[in-house]
């Protein structure tokens, strides 16, 4: 399952080395923020192998654009979730409101009738 999200980088985490059974291993996790309805969240993404050198040159406050799959394996009886990066793109837009919802600051009805669209012209609503 591929899923994608859009956001804007927060902090890159140092790469991480290793050698398992298959040889020499390395990974590099970054912070990326994402708004999930009216408030951020912020996810961490790890990026593995040669996709590490996509990362290098990110700055934290780049808008990016990142292709992911969630894998959970279970270890010593606990169960870890990875979310894993396979493609970055950057420069695009982070996931902001757009100008076209109305804004909740402005009233709606911008005529000056009342409640039942006679004129409010006198105190009484009878």
């Amino acid at each position: 399952m591929a899923l994608e999200i859009t956001g804007k980088v927060i902090q890159i985490l140092p790469l991480e080395t290793g050698e398992g059974k298959n040889g020499q291993w390395k990974k590099q996790f970054f912070i990326m923020e994402y708004m999930d309805g009216n408030y951020p969240k912020k996810l961490s993404v790890s990026v593995w192998g040669d996709k590490t050198e996509s990362i290098r040159n990110l700055q934290p406050g780049a808008n990016i654009k990142v292709s992911f799959n969630v894998d959970s394996r279970e270890y010593n009886g606990r169960w870890y979730t990875d979310v894993r990066a396979w493609k970055i793109e950057t420069g695009g837009a982070a996931s902001a409101p757009s100008n076209d919802t109305p804004s909740f600051d402005e009233p709606a009805m911008s005529d000056s009738n009342g409640f039942n669209g006679a004129p409010d012209n006198n105190d009484l609503p009878f």
